[in-house]
């Protein structure tokens, strides 16, 4: 299955702060640009976006109250932010204007953007918005991966040849492995998906746990829960059911559904001596 960001899928609000930083932008144009990024960020950064700052959270959907926003504050910032443009082709996808989404990826992509290259790269692949082309299609999800984004090389993966055979599982391995050695935490959980399942080589549970946690410990939605899965079970690794309730709350405070429906599953008793010290807990 190819993936993308949450705007469109195929394998996939402003508080305290706006009106001080709008009163900035009103006063110096220097304070203008970066108020309008902040902005942008704070309701249209992707998660997986390689060119994400580290302190930016992002959001896999953008709200639809935050729509007229991101594209506000975003058509500012992409004079001269290509993060801001691909968040402004997100803000417009979100907004159904597909063409002007187009437009902004495009721009995006022409400057360096590997998560718009990966935007167009779906759309081409199915044909939703553009003249359905797999032959250019793989061509941005092969330029995106090389340059480290993990949701190029696994739509690379996903993505089938002329004759309909399955894509390179091998290939998207390799590439992956090279972001994953970055410390990107999306393409180490995908790496480990991919691990997990023996996908494009041998199967290896521990390896799979040991990327998962790496990117847990970047706080991804998806490792945790994957974590909080290997720890319940003891796959790839110790059996700690107190760790994998733990993983499943973090994960369950993100939006993860599955940690949410795997906590609801889950109770823990904690057991104490009579002088009331804990023992040890017990879950199930």
């Amino acid at each position: 299955m190819i993936e993308r960001s949450c705007a469109v899928s195929i394998v996939c609000s402003v508080g305290i702060g706006l009106s001080t930083l709008a009163i900035a932008s009103a006063h110096s144009p220097a304070h203008a640009q970066s108020a309008d990024l902040v902005l942008c960020d704070r309701v249209a950064a992707d998660p997986t976006d390689p060119d994400k700052p580290a302190d930016v959270k992002g959001t896999r959907d953008i709200a639809p109250s935050d729509i007229a926003t991101a594209i506000k504050f975003c058509r500012v910032a992409a004079s001269s932010s290509r993060r801001a443009l691909y968040q402004l082709g997100r803000a417009h996808t979100a907004n159904q204007q597909l063409p002007d989404a187009i437009a902004a990826y495009r721009k995006a992509a022409d400057k360096g953007s590997t998560s718009a290259m990966v935007e167009l790269g779906v759309m081409l692949a199915t044909g939703e918005g553009l003249a359905k082309d797999e032959a250019q299609a793989r061509a941005l999800f092969e330029r995106a991966a090389a340059a480290g984004n993990a949701r190029g090389a696994t739509n690379l993966a996903a993505l089938g040849n002329k004759g309909g055979a399955p894509g390179d599982p091998v290939k998207a391995r390799a590439l992956l492995s090279k972001a994953a050695e970055a410390n990107s935490p999306e393409a180490q959980y995908q790496l480990g998906l991919m691990l997990a399942e023996g996908v494009g080589g041998p199967k290896d549970d521990a390896a799979a746990r040991a990327l998962f946690e790496k990117a847990a410990a970047q706080s991804h939605p998806g490792a945790l829960e994957r974590m909080g899965a290997f720890a319940q079970s003891g796959r790839g690794g110790p059996q700690d059911a107190g760790a994998a309730k733990a993983y499943y709350e973090k994960a369950a405070a993100l939006g993860n559904e599955d940690a949410k429906a795997a906590l609801k599953g889950t109770s823990c008793y904690v057991i104490k001596d009579k002088r009331g010290n804990v023992v040890t807990d017990f879950c199930f």
